[in-house]
């Protein structure tokens, strides 16, 4: 889960873009384990201890993770030698070949345009394809301010899903640049292609098209018209951000039991406080129209595509018990904003019906 701290409005122009605030000379590498106690005070000084992935504030865990290849980070450092700033791709998707890229952050007194763009360069283009347990890359892109949008095309990435309403204004208290829960945008990016064929809902088929037609990897496309089948049982998992107050459930398998079993998870995700609700569907599934007409029952709508989630693509379904933050969600691809217009449609049929 990405939560962006490499740029705020006191550190951007009014085009959204990087204010070199720093001239001092800085140096860009791979992990050392002797940077791991600075990139924990990089998370200290710009989120407090409030960010949602623990990693980042534990040592010796982040050494263990880079050594195992669960997670790779590039680094920036100053001529001492301190850590300024950061950024890592780690596992976080069921697919363990589908890395996210998050966690970015440069302290606030060196934000710089060139430190951001030389990590994400390192990272991106020199360590990730070195890596062969990489096969798809994902970011999820804060929509508070421009900068990280702007900033995932140099993967370049290709935007398939907005998250909307994914964490609260409470996490960027430090850089006051956040008003109401932040949406993102998630990118991504294949460095190992895997065309495979995908399942369409009928709801969804005019806009997946779209985002399909842009990606940057082959898809046999075919409409999903089976329906949910007697003889599978779904297989599902769910997990509570408790600080972002989001229930994410993964679903590789639907059955005909899925009704019920979405009832019984999201009653668990509401006892944890839970107002976010997420569901990932496998599009390689040819009944995931049926399933998709299940959740919009329910209150669920459309998010997007998650390309390699499962290693076949998923779809993400959300549901809120929250106010939606359409009016401050902040875009800056026209291919994003098209997307948006969908989902707050979308949102607002599941509100009526």
């Amino acid at each position: 889960m990405e939560i962006d701290g490499i740029a705020s409005q006191k550190g951007l122009n009014d085009s959204g873009e990087a204010i070199d605030r720093h001239e001092g000379n800085f140096c860009i590498d791979s992990f050392r384990p002797a940077d791991a106690e600075g990139i924990v005070k990089l998370f200290q000084a710009t989120y407090g201890e409030h960010y949602p992935i623990r990693l980042f504030y534990e040592p010796e865990e982040l050494i263990t993770a880079n050594r195992d290849g669960r997670c790779f980070t590039a680094v920036a450092r100053n001529n001492a030698g301190r850590v300024i700033g950061a950024s890592h791709i780690y596992r976080s998707a069921p697919y363990a070949g589908l890395y996210e890229n998050g966690a970015a952050i440069v302290l606030e007194e060196y934000r710089n345009a060139k430190i951001i763009t030389g990590i994400m360069s390192c990272l991106f283009n020199e360590i990730t394809p070195r890596r062969r347990e990489v096969e798809e890359l994902w970011a999820e892109t804060v929509c508070n301010h421009l900068f990280t949008q702007k900033l995932a095309l140099t993967f370049p990435g290709i935007d398939t899903a907005i998250e909307v309403a994914l964490m609260p204004a409470e996490t960027y208290g430090r850089e006051r640049n956040a008003f109401g829960r932040v949406a993102t945008v998630n990118f991504f990016r294949c460095y190992v292609s895997k065309p495979h064929r995908i399942f369409f809902p009928p709801a969804y088929e005019a806009v997946l098209q779209g985002i399909y037609g842009r990606l940057d990897d082959h898809r046999e496309l075919a409409v999903a018209s089976a329906p949910l089948p007697a003889s599978k049982t779904t297989t599902a998992e769910l997990k509570v951000f408790h600080s972002a107050v989001v229930a994410r459930i993964n679903i590789p398998m639907t059955g005909d039991d899925f009704g019920a079993c979405i009832s019984v998870l999201e009653a668990q995700a509401r006892k944890e406080q839970a107002i976010v609700f997420q569901a990932f569907l496998n599009l390689s599934e040819p009944w995931i129209g049926a399933a998709v007409d299940i959740l919009r029952k329910r209150g669920y709508f459309f998010g997007g595509a998650m390309p390699r989630w499962f290693d076949g693509d998923g779809l993400l379904m959300q549901k809120l018990a929250c106010p939606p933050n359409f009016e401050n969600i902040a875009l800056f691809l026209d291919s994003s904003k098209e997307l948006l217009a969908f989902i707050q449609q979308d949102w607002e049929c599941a509100v009526r019906s």
